[in-house]
């Protein structure tokens, strides 16, 4: 997600943890299958999103929004004793990149002029950062509009994606690295970290979510999702668990 801007570069590491979501129920595995988000996204219940942006109030961050989306993909993954789970795709940019380098995110972008709507916008990027086909998108829904920091107004748009037909190519400039963390680990709480950033004068309030994955030989590598990415992921968290 190409989401450039003026402000320093920020070390989410370097955030002091205030707490977690310990003691928050997860969202029960029965309702992180594809049917059931089907029916939670076309009847959803009464809920109250977290957080709806990040933009603060300094001089830095005031002026014109400029629309924007991301998908948020739910693969779909065949278990070895059948059955099927649910894995979050999310991409880490290129360390070359002037903005945002190394930063963890959706396939997404700002809006161009021959977009319908947010989700034409969404698969369009998709399509141009990681070769994902509209057509292997079955589109759930969206959720709340998050305002950046950066000065995008971003609407998140969900949808589930076939594992097996997944044909994927990055863009080598934007993209340096696709992963999927799966769903239930991002929906159980006690991995929602919650840390301080003193900015205009104030502390705001930072999510992030830490994933150790397994490096191709076979070490652990630490990926940090953090910002609004994962306060969008904490979004989709409370929704699916009203």
């Amino acid at each position: 997600m190409s989401l450039a801007t003026a402000l320093p570069p920020l070390d989410p590491e370097s955030l002091p943890v205030l707490g977690t979501g310990h003691g928050e129920a997860p969202v029960p595995s029965e309702r992180l299958q594809a049917a059931a988000l089907r029916r939670h996204f076309a009847e959803p219940p009464a809920w109250t999103p977290e957080l709806l942006g990040d933009r603060g109030e300094g001089p830095e961050t005031q002026g014109p929004l400029t629309d924007a989306a991301v998908l948020i993909p739910l693969v779909q993954r065949v278990q070895a004793g059948g059955g099927h789970t649910l894995h979050v795709l999310l991409t880490r940019r290129t360390a070359q990149l002037r903005k945002h380098a190394g930063q963890i995110s959706f396939p997404g972008g700002r809006a161009e002029a021959g977009d319908a709507d947010p989700v034409a916008t969404a698969l369009r990027e998709a399509q141009e950062e990681i070769g994902l086909s509209a057509a292997a998108v079955e589109l759930l829904g969206c959720l709340p509009v998050y305002t950046t920091v950066t000065h995008y107004r971003v609407t998140p748009v969900v949808g589930l994606v076939d594992g097996e037909a997944l044909r994927l190519q990055a863009d080598p400039f934007e993209v340096g690295e696709i992963f999927e963390v799966p769903l239930g680990f991002l929906m159980n709480p006690q991995h929602h970290e919650r840390r301080g950033l003193q900015r205009d004068g104030r502390l705001r309030l930072i999510y992030s979510m830490p994933w150790t994955a397994v490096a191709p030989d076979g070490a652990p590598r630490r990926q940090l999702i953090w910002g609004a990415t994962a306060a969008m992921l904490r979004n989709l968290y409370l929704l699916l668990r009203a």
